[in-house]
C-alpha cells in the first residue's frame, strides 16, 4: 500500500516537472519571437556599425522647435523645445558631421542633434539641454558611430541596440530555455531508471 502511494507521489512529481520544463521551453520561444519582431529589426535597420573618435566643433543651441512624440500625436502632444546642434570632426574620413543621440533622434527631428522625451516642465528641458552642451563643449573627444557604407554622412552617439546590448537581450530566453530542456531531460531519465529497476 504505501509502494503504491510513493509511486503515485513520484508520477505526480514527474509529470508537475515535466509541465514546469515544457513550459519554461514554451515562454522561452515566445521570448524569441518577441526579441525577433522588436529588438533584431532595429539591430539590423541600423547603418551606424564603426565606432570612431569624433571631436566637436561646436555644439549651439537653437530656436525653439515642436516636437511630437508619436506620429498621428494630437496638438496638445507637441510641445517646444530648445534645439541643440552639435557638429563634429569625424576622425575617420576628416569630415564635418552632425551628431544625433541615437537612430532614433534623427527620425525624429533631423534638425537637432538631441530630442527631449515628453516633458511637462519646459525648464527641466531647457536645463537638460544646457547641460548636455556644456558637457559636449567640456568634453570635446568622444566615441560615436559612423555609416562605413556612407549612405549616412552624420554620426550618433551610442546605438540604441549594440552588440553586446543584442547578446543580453538573448541570454535570458536561452537560460530559460536550457533550464527548461534539462528539467525534461531530468525527468525521462528518472522515467526510464524507474522502468528499469522495475523489470529487473
Amino acid at each position: 500500500m504505501l509502494g503504491k502511494k510513493l509511486v503515485t507521489a513520484q508520477k505526480r512529481g514527474e509529470t508537475r516537472a515535466l509541465c514546469l520544463g515544457l513550459g519554461m521551453v514554451a515562454c522561452s520561444m515566445m521570448m524569441y519571437f518577441f526579441i525577433g519582431i522588436t529588438i533584431v529589426p532595429f539591430y539590423t535597420k541600423s547603418v551606424w556599425t564603426t565606432e570612431t573618435v569624433c571631436k566637436v566643433l561646436k555644439a549651439n543651441i537653437k530656436d525653439k522647435v515642436p516636437c511630437s512624440n508619436s506620429e498621428g500625436s494630437e496638438d496638445e502632444d507637441i510641445f517646444p523645445y530648445p534645439c541643440l546642434q552639435v557638429w563634429v570632426n569625424l576622425t575617420a574620413s576628416g569630415q564635418e558631421v552632425m551628431l544625433y543621440q541615437t537612430e532614433d533622434t534623427l527620425e525624429r527631428n533631423p534638425k537637432c542633434s538631441y530630442v527631449p522625451g515628453k516633458a511637462e516642465n519646459s525648464k527641466e528641458v531647457k536645463a537638460r539641454i544646457e547641460t548636455i552642451a556644456s558637457n559636449f563643449k567640456k568634453y570635446q573627444t568622444f566615441p560615436c558611430y559612423y555609416d562605413p557604407g556612407g549612405t549616412q554622412s552624420n554620426v550618433i552617439l551610442s546605438r540604441l541596440y549594440p552588440p553586446n546590448g543584442l547578446l543580453f537581450a538573448f541570454l535570458w530566453p536561452t537560460l530559460l530555455f536550457t533550464g527548461g530542456c534539462l528539467i525534461i531531460v531530468l525527468v525521462k531519465i528518472s522515467q526510464y531508471v524507474s522502468v528499469l529497476s522495475a523489470w529487473q
